[in-house]
This record gives C-alpha cells, structure tokens and sequence, in this order.
C-alpha cells in the first residue's frame, strides 16, 4: 500500500481546526481554531479583532511578488536592491518590527552588521511601561494567576476588552461548573472610566465603577495613603468611593491591577509614565499586607516579542543603537516619528509580518520593506524595495511572548503558503550586505 505524499483535503482541513494560538493582539488566546476554504475563519472564539485579521488573507494563499520603486521584480533581484541601499545608509532605522522571536535574532544579527537604531511600531506605547520598570523596578502577575487568585481585579483607566476582546474570558469569567476556577465571588472595578461592557453579565462577578478625585494621578497619589500598611487615622481628605475602595483592596486576598499602557499614552500623553510608576506604588503597598501584582496589557503586533528578545540578545530594550562602538539606548531620541521627522536617519527598513495595519510612515529615506502580502498595494504607489514574508501562526511556525511576558508560546501554521519568513529574508539580505558588490547598486 503506497503513503501518500501529500496530505489529504480532510487531512488539512482536520488540522486546521486544530487548537492554535491566535498571534493578533498580545494575549496570545490559545485553543481556537482557523477553517479554509474561501476564506479562513475562526473557531472555538468571537473576537473581533481575530476575525479582522483573518480577513487579510484569501482563502487559498495567492502568488504575491517583490516590488522595486512599484514594480515587479524577482526575490533575488529585491534583496539585492535592498542590500544596496541599506548598504549605503550610514545610519539606518529598523523600524515597525511586527513579528516573531526567530525574526527578532535575525534582525538584530542584521542590525549589528548595518549599525541600524531598533524602533518598535508602539514604541511610543511601550514606553512610558519601560521608564517606569526602568525607575522604580514592578510587581508584575501573569493571566494564570489573574484567572486563579484574584478575587478584586482593579481596571485603572482602561477597559480592557476594547483593545483585548478576549480579556474578560481569559481571566475565567466564563467558566461555569466543573470549568470554574480561581476564587468564587471576584469583584470587578473600573478606576477612572465607565465600566467595560465585557465585564458584565458573568456568574460570580460583581461590577462597579469609581469616579476619580481630580484627576486620575491625584486618586492614585490618595488609595496609596489609604493603602498603607498603616493608613491615616483621619482619612477625611478622601472621596467617599475612594474610602470604600481602599478598604476593599486591603480586604482582597489577591489584587490583579489592570492597566493598558497605550491607553493611557493615548490620554495622558508624557504623563502615562507617572501614573503606572504611581500604580507601581500602589501594588508594592498593597503587598505589605496583602498580595498584589500588575497585569500589563501592552506589546501588541509583537512589541512584546522584539523586546524581550532584543533585551536577552544585548542587554538592552528597543530604541537602542546598535553600533560598531558599541550600544547605545535612548528611549526619547530614537523614536520612529522624531528620527524621521528630523531626518537623523537616512534609510529604512520596515517590518511588518502580521497585519496589513501597520505600513511603512511616509518618507523619501530609502526603504525596505518585508510585509504582509496584503501591503504589496500600497508599496506599488511607493518607491522602496517590497519583499512579502509569510505571517507567523497562518503561513509559517513561529514563537511569541505574551503579554504577562514569562511565556513564550508556539505559533502553528494553518497552512504552507510558499512565502519567506522575516528570519530568513533577513539572513539572506545579511548574505548579499557582506558580499563585495553589495555597496553597488545592482537593479535600478
């Protein structure tokens, strides 16, 4: 009896609907599922935001080609050109970096060939998280014990299920009989914004909402001297709803403080710093004498995964240049928008693997771009160098860091669709920049 080389129709579509993790927003929901046929579709989840980013890819994987200056061009013709031109920069920008941690060593062997600045697409929301981890140090939790312990999660400015859908199911609202775990009753309370809508409704789960005192930073300086380990005798200078939430904090067994760093960089701007160094203060109160982490909702489009790796790779987080002489790491002035604005860099290359959301900011810098297939449109009306790569998760195994960042999970293809990967596009172009005619540009 002969084996067949190729898998079946139901041998495919069987292994499709196979748990996965979904690799769209920093949660990293595991056990869904993606079916083919016209179009991929989503099991085992409702999220939104999954369901979008399905959406980007057709059905069956379509032939996608590189681009020179919009036109088609061979795979080896285009990491030519491209080894060419970064080979020119002086200082170029690794810039967007949506992708996986395979992709994140081979950019950052790239980047010490070029001596290229490494920016994230939300680096700007990453950073005010970095500065406040950088100055005062955190008491972090992870999603397991948010689902197992807390029995008072405290949404600071935030509803989390606005950006992260599946955060409510996550933390095991939905889990009913033999499935439920963690505490019996939780309490869920919203700081600071209305309640998120995703909250409600849950067996167990109590809702309510607490109007700040000023402002959001002057509630926060007021439940950490409510949360001493030995609070005021006169607490007086405290709204009544403050005076009943810091007690219900002392009281928890568990607090889970829930933050979106985006979020509040979006609202607060350069203040979103001092408020997660404020709530950084009151989880380590609130740990005197009773137990309290932050759970961090931030590092989407692989943020988390190029930071953590880029830190164990150089000792350093992103906004580092990585130079001849040296690192060097400068949160303000390597930021993507300034450094292009101010024209400090002179090419650039953009990476961006999962979505067709992020494409490369506008510039007449020379530019690189290993994209989503669906990002081959615009880069027709661009000059640059486009090389499609393969989506980590639907077109290629990939590993990212969740958003708790102690767990690095596995990426499982939904289906082989003939395309690179960023880590091997990378490598490549690393082999034509050392090459003796890189410096020469081959195609026009």
């Amino acid at each position: 009896m002969s084996v067949p080389t190729t898998p079946s129709r139901a041998t495919a579509d069987h292994a499709a609907r196979q748990p996965r993790t979904c690799p769209f927003c920093t949660l990293l929901c595991d056990g869904v599922g993606v079916t083919t046929g016209e179009q991929l579709s989503l099991t085992g989840s409702e999220c939104p935001r999954a369901r979008a980013a399905l959406a980007s890819f057709p059905g069956q994987p379509t032939e996608s080609t590189a681009l020179i200056d919009g036109q088609p061009a061979t795979t080896g013709d285009a990491l030519a050109a491209a080894a060419s031109r970064l080979a020119q920069a002086r200082l170029p920008l690794f810039g967007g970096l949506a992708t996986d941690v395979a992709a994140a060593r081979a950019l950052y062997t790239l980047a010490n060939h070029c001596g290229a600045i490494l920016d994230h697409a939300q680096g700007a929301a990453m950073l005010p998280s970095l500065r406040s981890l950088q100055d005062r140090g955190a008491f972090t939790t992870s999603l397991a014990e948010v689902r197992n312990r807390a029995d008072l999660v405290l949404c600071i400015g935030t509803q989390p299920a606005r950006k992260h859908p599946e955060f409510f199911r996550r933390c095991g609202l939905a889990d009913r009989g033999e499935n439920a775990v963690g505490p019996a009753a939780r309490e869920i309370v919203f700081l600071g914004t209305p309640a998120d809508p995703a909250a409600r409704g849950h067996e167990g789960a109590t809702v309510s909402e607490v109007p700040v005192q000023g402002d959001l930073l002057q509630s926060l300086a007021i439940l950490n001297t409510l949360c001493r380990q030995k609070p005021p005798a006169n607490t007086s200078f405290a709204t009544p709803e403050l005076r009943a939430l810091g007690e219900r904090l002392r009281a928890a067994h568990y607090v889970a403080l829930v933050v979106t760093p985006s979020t509040l960089a979006e609202q607060y701007g350069a203040h979103a710093a001092l408020l997660l160094e404020s709530i950084g203060h009151l989880t380590k109160a609130l740990n005197r004498t009773t137990r309290a982490g932050v759970l961090s909702l931030g590092g989407d489009d692989g943020g988390n995964t190029v930071n953590y790796t880029m830190t164990w790779l150089s000792g350093l987080p992103l906004r580092t240049a990585v130079r001849a002489t040296g690192l060097d790491h400068d949160p303000h002035r390597y930021d993507t928008a300034r450094l292009l604005a101010d024209r400090a860099v002179d090419a650039m290359l953009w990476v961006a693997s999962l979505t067709p959301d992020l494409p490369p900011p506008q510039t007449d810098l020379p530019l690189v771009v290993f994209g989503h297939p669906a990002l081959a449109s615009q880069m027709r009306e661009r000059r640059g160098v486009f090389l499609p790569v393969s989506t980590p998760g639907i077109g290629s195994a990939g590993h990212m860091f969740r958003t708790d960042g102690g767990v690095v999970l596995p990426l499982v293809p939904v289906r082989e669709d003939g395309l690179p990967t960023v880590a091997a596009l990378a490598g490549q172009l690393l082999q034509h920049m050392q090459a003796p005619a890189a410096r020469q540009e081959g195609v026009a």
